[in-house]
């Protein structure tokens, strides 16, 4: 890789400093700490963002939504491709991390960011801590002070891409909440907080590591207005607070730290060179990874027989008919519906041959004895992909008695072409359920894939999930089957093509639009769906 380009900046034990006062940092280091690592970087024209507000905790190019999800980026194993790229943020208190963070944020444009702030991660304090730290006598700047374990295995976990459960700290009452909130995997990851290279096993996550470099004066005085204004502090706390723990131990054990940073940001959020550069080297990273969707896709899309784990239902007169009336552009709306309705029917019942059954002996009312099946397993549930995925609940609701019902809403940018999860509602101990997919049509498998990816986040055994859909392509046959190996496929029909805007060839049109009589732009794709009102 290239080496850094000439920005009048100081170099500083090992890493680049972005300054203009040429100032050094502290000596010494912790035990636990790494040495410095390789920094050179590689230069690339600057790319800025157009979305301006605060960024949630995910962001998706174009626009900014809630969401917890993330495209599907397996290879050929089902295994995730490439890891996520991580870059670690430190700096002292109220030295503009988080400021810096949302800059980078904005400046990448880049799908599915995760932003991790380490303030997640103090340990739960004793009664006597917590008095102590009601008096401002507890050190929250202390290494000791956060649950290195649980960071370690969080951040590792959601750089696999694995879905993770986040604590929530309240400053007030100065514990964790009891609701965690549940984060999924990126394409990057900025994780963010005093203590962010303190750690040895911390350290080894982090591919990218910067250091927020700010005058004291200034931390001071933010951190008097965020304590004041956002947490209950008074000032005199405040302050009491700074100069026997957070000053002292900024000098001790996270100015120190500044040598192992391949960055320093001197000014925080203001220094848009700094950014700049950060920004050039996450983008060559990402494109030497190659985490595209669609280049995963058409890489799992090549000329071979369809897999075993394809179930298609026989092509009977009866079943042909069905489709040639829902595959005509003229068929009126309630023939449309009618006949569909019927399709879902026959395909729910094939799909319910494939769940684990055993011998089950019973009486019969003439005294006779009848060796028959039943389930075996300990629940049923069923899962809608909305919009379109919904209208096959009926029919699965009228074949399994008190079946659960969960939805999920995934639709694809139009800018980027990649699955967004917008909502997702799922029962409670689906871990241990076998869980039918539902979708009516699956063209390139992307929406498929994600929610089988959600699926499995929420402990579902790849081996229990049925994907069952009205009509698919191959294209998403291959890639569900070649990322899922395990996961069991049913429809009624497989089309051979997808044209350029990923419509199934023939086809059967828009499904959600001709069934609820909607209107969507001549170019979205079956997959594409409306927002959902909740």
């Amino acid at each position: 890789m290239n080496t850094l380009p000439a920005y009048s900046g100081a170099r500083i034990s090992g890493c680049w400093a972005l300054r203009s006062d040429g100032s050094g940092s502290g000596e010494g280091s912790l035990d636990r700490l790494l040495p410095p690592v390789n920094t050179s970087l590689s230069p690339r024209k600057r790319t800025t963002s157009q979305c301006k507000s605060e960024p949630p905790l995910l962001r998706t190019s174009k626009r900014t939504i809630y969401t917890a999800g993330r495209p599907p980026w397996y290879n050929e194993h089902g295994t995730q491709s490439k890891e996520a790229f991580v870059i670690g943020l430190c700096g002292g208190s109220a030295s503009g991390k988080t400021t810096v963070a949302r800059k980078i944020i904005e400046a990448l444009d880049v799908p599915w960011v995760v932003l991790l702030s380490m303030d997640s991660f103090y340990k739960v304090l004793t009664g006597e801590q917590q008095l102590l730290a009601a008096n401002n006598d507890y050190n929250f700047d202390h290494p000791d002070a956060f649950d290195f374990i649980l960071l370690v295995h969080t951040l590792r976990k959601l750089k696999q891409g694995k879905s993770v459960k986040i604590p929530i700290y309240d400053f007030t009452t100065h514990g964790r909440q009891k609701e965690w909130k549940t984060v999924y995997g990126a394409s990057v990851i900025i994780f963010e907080g005093i203590m962010s290279f303190a750690d040895k096993e911390l350290l080894k996550l982090l591919d990218m590591k910067i250091f927020v470099d700010t005058d004291s004066d200034i931390r001071l005085v933010r951190r008097l207005r965020r304590d004041i204004t956002e947490r209950g502090r008074d000032i005199e706390g405040v302050i009491k607070q700074y100069n026997k723990f957070v000053k002292p131990a900024f000098e001790q054990y996270i100015e120190p730290t500044m040598r192992l940073a391949d960055i320093v940001v001197p000014r925080g959020g203001g220094n848009m060179v700094a950014i700049d550069l950060i920004v050039q080297h996450v983008h060559s990273q990402l494109e030497e990874r190659e985490l595209s969707v669609r280049a995963a896709l058409a890489s799992a899309h090549q000329a071979q027989p369809l897999p075993q784990t394809l179930s298609v239902l026989e092509s009977t007169p009866q079943v042909r008919g069905m489709h040639t009336i829902i595959r005509n552009k003229d068929t009126s709306r309630d023939e449309f519906i009618f006949y569909s309705k019927r399709l879902m029917r026959l395909l729910i019942e094939r799909a319910l041959s494939f769940l684990p059954s055993q011998v089950h002996t019973v009486q019969t009312p003439q005294g006779e004895d009848y060796e028959g099946r039943v389930f075996h397993g300990k629940r049923i549930t069923g899962v809608s992909i909305l919009r379109a995925g919904e209208t096959m609940e009926p029919a699965l609701r009228a074949v399994c008695k008190d079946v659960r019902i969960g939805k999920i809403l995934i639709q694809t940018n139009q800018d980027t072409g990649e699955p967004e999860l917008h909502y997702l509602r799922l029962p409670k101990d689906i871990s241990e359920d076998h869980v039918i997919l539902m979708d009516c049509t699956v063209s390139t498998g992307a929406a498929a894939m994600m929610a089988i990816r959600v699926l499995l986040d929420h402990d579902v055994q790849e081996e229990k999930i049925l994907l069952v859909s009205l009509l698919m392509a191959e294209m998403g046959v291959h890639s569900v089957a070649y990322a899922f190996p395990q996961v069991q496929i049913i429809t009624t029909a497989v089309d051979k093509k997808v044209n350029h805007l990923f419509h199934i060839i023939p086809g059967i049109g828009n499904f959600g639009d001709r069934y609820f009589g909607t209107d969507a732009p001549p170019d979205w794709s079956d997959e594409d769906m409306d927002e959902l009102s909740c």
